[in-house]
């Protein structure tokens, strides 16, 4: 049997990602779970990151959100441009830390979602300037703020996503 080529298999990487990007929040809100608390779309983003390497996090983040809206109807509007800014960071620091800068598989998720939160924040600085938003960006910042809301989602993440990450590379799919 021929082997698969490195394109083919990073194509269908990002569509497995990108699949779960759409399926997971859809998964949440089917339980009634709020995704600005556990943030579901985050993980299959910074999953392929840690898996798939920077290039394929950075796809998945940019065309998950826009993608989920057209699907689903989810994010709101005004939050689809936000988080087409926020999660392509969230997959690329990932990978290149992980990968390039070989850090520690804690301290990779930890600086990507730092990284991709201040994304979000400096984009809806500039969206906020343009159009009414529900929140501003230091609402957003604030003790109160989304970020605060999305406390439960990063524990989940800090959790659930370094087991991810052994598991599957332990596995022979890695």
């Amino acid at each position: 049997m021929a082997a698969i080529s490195s394109q083919a298999k990073f194509i269908t990487r990002v569509a497995l990602f990108l699949a779960l990007a759409v399926l997971l929040p859809v998964g949440f809100h089917a339980l009634g779970v709020a995704g600005r608390i556990f943030l579901p779309m985050h993980i299959p983003v910074l999953l392929a990151g840690f898996l798939a390497g920077p290039a394929c996090g950075l796809l998945v983040g940019l065309m998950a959100p826009g993608l989920s809206f057209l699907l689903t109807g989810m994010p709101p509007t005004y939050a689809v441009p936000l988080m087409s800014l926020e999660l392509p960071i969230y997959g690329l620091i990932a990978g290149l830390a992980y990968y390039r800068l070989k850090l520690n598989l804690y301290i990779a998720l930890v600086a990507a979602m730092i990284v991709g939160r201040l994304m979000f924040a400096v984009g809806l600085f500039f969206l906020g300037m343009l159009m009414e938003l529900p929140y501003t960006a230091a609402t957003f910042l604030s003790a109160g703020g989304a970020v605060m809301t999305g406390l439960p989602g990063v524990v989940v993440q800090i959790i659930l996503i370094p087991i991810i990450v052994a598991a599957v590379k332990r596995s022979r799919f890695a």
